[in-house]
């Protein structure tokens, strides 16, 4: 280590981070409780330079280095209070990542020398390792690259999302280079963008590609993170997934690039919930050694306070905090071009100082009012790890959200463990959620599985969890599954259960992508993947997360089944409306939707109420479906019969009467392996349409010309 006094201006406070000027670059951190700052600049042997920031604005300490230029490693060291019943931890031991890097470079290679602290985490004296060479290190970087295209702009009410993970999609994807497989550039291949225009999805949405690293159980058992829910950096891309050393935000910036060319928006799942540097006795990389107080909630006597169930939770009462994640979420908007953002555990955001939840709490707030980010879709997950923040239906009127009630509504019904009032809710866009608010039913976001969960095959597949690969003794992963096995648990050769395990699964897919909403799938479901069980591999990286490639029978009559209900409903605007149906009367003189009993008479309140009903009519209709082309102009389609019945026994539709349809065309039927119905011989009013156990029916009723 050298110590320098080079020649340094004062600069300017804002924006944040490290940005080269003419000639230099002006570094600028915040940290209100410092007594100093220190800029280290390391080189390419490991030598650190110690440049005191003397300029402090607002809070900001902050300076122009002369002679520095972008792919120069740096971090900073924090003199001032160590007190952790206040929980003060500056420690200038400890080299810290700065939190506006816009890219980060390396890993935690000692977890002991990243403690903050010796012995005990609350009582016991500073720790004098020095973790240089020990964690990750910030890099200055330019602006610009490729260009990431025109955003697609996609209506909600026409998004069909898909989650994947960056990784583990392309990680076997048999027509890739080698060195594309896993990363960014895998998914701007030309034959990853081909998959998904044929599959008829119009969003992918990321799991998390903020810089992360891995928590401390992770490291002292030998695991990894694989999923990504544990930040470090909130403006860096991860750099594992770049197929070069050092081009993680340029090929970033060219799979945006690339998927907009094709019209498919990216959505970045982000995690502003919590850090990486998790509890009290965890890691001091970053947030915990330049300010502590200013980024996480603590408790009265300096302990983390844990709303996340990830050791810390970060402040979203905090001006700091709501600061840096608008900043990052306007960087990733306007520079890497990205067109929305799900947040994970999003009820943290509204909850400041670790308080109530309200949907107008300062951060988000900023999030909507902000004017970049008003115009991109903004997707929350409206739970965290603590009851009160289970929030469904409870965010602002600027928010989507994802339907946990969907989801577990869904699973019950197809299992035979509800009635109907639920799911119609559902299939008609939780209308008991979001319209209060003046929402529209595009702010459910419907789904029945994600990355956390089992995958659609083993909802059908297994009864329990089977998670002993994750090295926790199954004690990970939820118990919550709401799965139905059909008759077996796991892998089985009887063919009686596997066809019933694919007409549910086909079941489920219809139900998900027949409901008004915004539907969302899971990469590799319509492709019939599974994970043996698993329902939280979050730390495998290894072929129970990656998807299988590798053509079977099964998983090409799923993905036709699957191409089918995507394209039918993007060409059915009665199927995905913009607006909640309200019983309002339409030019065919019926109302907008009516429910139907199987004996072909509307359903009565007394209906509703009986628990033992497991068959349901929905009637949409088409004439006013207030769906609008692009130019703005209302659209007509035809009306539509979606016959559900989650019984074992079969039974005996009766078709509506006349006014309801001249005629019922049958166009789609979960009892064939594609969905084609093996009779499409249009049915009159009052037929009588026989349907099997447990099967989805849809019938076109042709407008009249």
């Amino acid at each position: 280590m050298t110590h320098s006094e080079p020649r340094l201006l004062p600069g300017h406070p804002y924006p944040l981070g490290a940005h080269p000027e003419a000639g230099g670059v002006r570094f600028s951190v915040a940290s209100s409780i410092a007594d100093a700052v220190e800029l280290c600049l390391i080189n390419e042997g490991g030598v650190e330079r110690r440049i005191e920031l003397a300029e402090r604005t607002f809070g900001v300490w902050h300076g122009t280095v002369p002679g520095v230029t972008p792919g120069q490693r740096y971090g900073y060291r924090v003199h001032g209070p160590y007190e952790p019943a206040r929980g003060l931890r500056c420690n200038p031991a400890k080299l810290l990542v700065d939190p506006y890097a816009r890219r980060i470079t390396g890993t935690i290679t000692d977890l002991g020398a990243t403690r903050g602290y010796r012995g005990d985490p609350m009582t016991g004296p500073p720790s004098r390792i020095d973790s240089l060479g020990s964690v990750p290190l910030s890099v200055v970087t330019s602006l610009g690259g490729p260009d990431t295209g025109r955003r697609p702009d996609v209506p909600f009410e026409e998004t069909v999302i898909y989650e994947l993970h960056v990784r583990g999609f392309t990680k076997l994807h048999p027509d890739l280079p080698k060195e594309q497989r896993g990363t960014y550039l895998g998914l701007a291949h030309p034959a990853v963008i081909e998959y998904l225009l044929r599959l008829g999805v119009t969003a992918v949405e990321l799991l998390p590609v903020h810089s992360f690293a891995d928590e401390p159980l992770l490291l002292r058992t030998g695991r990894h993170n694989y999923w990504g829910y544990a930040s470090l950096g909130f403006l860096a891309p991860h750099a594992a997934y770049a197929s070069r050393r050092g081009k993680e935000v340029e090929e970033f910036r060219t799979m945006v690039a690339a998927l907009h060319a094709a019209g498919i928006e990216v959505i970045l799942d982000v995690v502003y919930n919590h850090t990486c540097e998790g509890g009290a006795a965890g890691p001091t990389v970053s947030f915990r050694g330049l300010d502590a107080p200013a980024y996480y909630v603590l408790g009265e006597n300096g302990h983390d306070v844990d709303l996340t169930g990830c050791g810390n939770t970060i402040d979203a009462g905090s001006p700091t905090a709501v600061r840096l994640i608008t900043d990052s979420m306007r960087y990733f908007a306007t520079e890497m071009g990205v067109d929305g953002f799900r947040i994970d555990l999003a009820s943290v955001l509204g909850r400041p100082h670790g308080g109530a939840f309200h949907p107008d709490a300062p951060l988000l707030t900023a999030i909507t009012t902000d004017p970049v980010l008003a115009n991109r879709k903004l997707i929350a997950e409206p739970w965290d790890a603590t009851g009160d923040g289970y929030r469904v239906g409870g965010f602002g009127v600027n928010w989507a959200e994802w339907n946990g009630r969907f989801r577990d509504g869904t699973r019950d019904f197809w299992r035979g463990a509800t009635g109907l009032r639920d799911v119609a809710y559902r299939l008609s866009g939780s209308s008991d959620l979001y319209s209060a608010n003046g929402r529209r039913p595009w702010a459910s976001v419907n789904f029945v599985t994600a990355h956390d969960g089992f995958t659609l095959r083993d909802l059908v597949s297994y009864n329990h969890k089977h998670n002993n690969e994750n090295g926790e003794h199954g004690a990970d992963g939820t118990d919550d599954n709401r799965s139905w096995n059909c008759g077996v648990e796991g892998e089985t050769q009887d063919q009686a259960v596997l066809e019933l395990r694919d007409r549910q699964a086909r079941n489920i897919l219809s139900t998900l992508l027949l409901s008004t909403g915004t539907p969302m799938l899971t990469a590799g479901d319509e492709r019939w993947r599974t994970q043996h069980g698993n329902n939280n591999p979050y730390c495998l990286d290894n072929h129970t997360s990656w998807l299988d490639w590798s053509a079977t029978a099964r998983g090409e009559d799923l993905l036709a089944f699957t191409r089918h209900l995507i394209s039918l409903r993007a060409d059915s605007p009665a199927l995905r409306q913009p607006e909640f149906f309200d019983g309002r009367p339409t030019r065919s003189g019926e109302p907008d939707l009516v429910w139907f009993r199987p004996d072909g008479a509307p359903m009565t309140d007394d209906d509703w109420f009986d628990e033992s009903r497991r068959t349901l009519g929905m009637w949409i209709d088409g004439s006013e479906c207030l769906s609008r082309t692009r130019e703005g102009d209302v659209v007509a389609d035809d009306s539509w019969l979606l016959l559900l019945h989650a019984g074992q026994d079969p039974i005996d539709f009766t078709l509506p009467p006349a006014r309801y349809g001249e005629r019922f065309v049958p166009t789609l039927d979960t009892r064939t392996r594609r969905g084609t119905p093996d009779d499409a011989t249009p049915c009159a009013p009052g037929d009588k349409v026989h349907l099997t156990g447990r099967m989805t029916l849809l019938m076109r009723a042709p407008r009249s010309t």
